[in-house]
C-alpha cells in the first residue's frame, strides 16, 4: 500500500513577462545553416536569453519549416528555437507528432494572459534532456497572445495536451535552464538541506520556472537515475567540444548554496 502523499514543492514561472525593448533579435540572430540539430544539455545555449522577433520575412518561414522537420524526425510534439541553437522567442508544436496529421501551431513572441486554476499531473520528457523524465503538474489550460509567422497578432486558447506542450516549450523561452535540471536540484536540496532550501526557494527559486514537483514520486532511485543521465550528457559534451561542461550536476550535490547560482542565472 503506498504511503501518504507528501506536500508538493511548488515553483511558479514569471507569467506573461515581457522582454526589454532592447532585446530584439537582429538579422544575424535569425541566420542558420540547415539542417538544424537538437541542442542537448549542458550546452550554454539552453541558458541564454531568447530575443523578441521583429522581422517576419522568408528567413523566418524557412526557420519554422526546418524546426518542424527536426521535430518530426526526432519524434517530438513540440520544439522551441533555443533547442535548435536559435536564441529567439519562437516555438512550433503539433501534439499529433506527425506531418500532415493534427494541427501545426507556430507561436512567435508568445505571452500567457491567463492560466486555468485546474492543475494536471503528467510525465514529461525533453529532446534536450534525452532519457530523462519527470512528473510535472501544470495548469490544464492557457490563454496565449502571440504572433504568427507573418507577424499578425492573435490569441489562442489551448487545453489538454496542446496546453501541456506549449507550457513545456514556454519554459525554454522564459528561463535560462530547463526545468528538469531545476527539479532535480530542488528534490536534492529538500532531502539534504531542508532549512536552507526553504529560505533560498522563497527568494530565489520562485520566479524561475513553472510546474510542481511531486516529491513523493521523486524517489532516491529516480534521482540517482537522473543524475547518471545528466553526468553522461555532460561527458558527451566535453568529448564533443573539448571544453569543460558548463554545468556539473555532481558538484551541485556537494554544495549547499547551489540554489543561489541557479537562481541568478535567469
Amino acid at each position: 500500500m503506498p504511503g501518504a502523499p507528501l506536500v508538493p514543492v511548488v515553483a511558479q514561472a514569471r507569467r506573461g513577462s515581457s522582454l526589454k525593448e532592447d532585446e530584439v533579435a537582429s538579422p544575424a540572430d535569425l541566420q542558420f545553416e540547415p539542417p538544424l540539430k537538437i541542442v542537448v544539455y549542458p550546452d550554454p545555449i539552453l541558458r541564454a536569453k531568447n530575443k523578441r522577433i521583429d522581422s517576419f520575412d522568408d528567413n523566418l518561414k524557412k526557420l519554422v519549416h526546418e524546426m518542424f522537420d527536426v521535430m518530426y524526425k526526432t519524434d517530438g510534439i513540440g520544439l522551441s528555437a533555443p533547442q535548435v541553437g536559435m536564441n529567439v522567442q519562437l516555438m512550433v508544436l503539433n501534439p499529433a507528432g506527425e506531418r500532415g496529421v493534427g494541427e501545426e501551431i507556430v507561436l512567435v513572441n508568445p505571452r500567457v494572459s491567463r492560466y486555468s486554476k485546474k492543475m494536471v499531473l503528467f510525465n514529461e520528457g525533453c529532446l534536450s534532456f534525452p532519457g530523462i523524465y519527470a512528473d510535472v503538474q501544470r495548469p490544464e489550460s492557457v490563454k496565449i497572445d502571440a504572433r504568427d509567422v507573418n507577424g499578425a497578432r492573435f490569441t489562442v486558447n489551448l487545453s489538454g495536451l496542446p496546453a501541456r506542450v506549449f507550457q513545456h516549450e514556454f519554459d525554454h523561452l522564459q528561463v535560462s535552464i530547463q526545468h528538469f535540471l531545476i527539479q532535480y536540484i530542488i528534490a536534492f536540496l529538500m532531502k539534504n538541506y531542508p532549512l536552507y532550501f526553504i529560505s533560498s526557494f522563497i527568494f530565489l527559486w520562485q520566479p524561475c520556472l513553472q510546474g510542481v514537483l511531486f516529491f513523493d514520486r521523486m524517489t532516491e532511485g529516480v534521482l540517482d537515475g537522473i543524475r547518471a543521465q545528466l553526468q553522461s550528457l555532460e561527458k558527451k559534451y566535453e568529448d564533443k567540444t573539448g571544453f569543460p561542461s558548463p554545468e556539473r550536476i555532481d558538484e551541485t550535490r556537494k554544495k549547499k548554496k547551489v540554489a543561489v547560482g541557479f537562481g541568478k542565472s535567469s
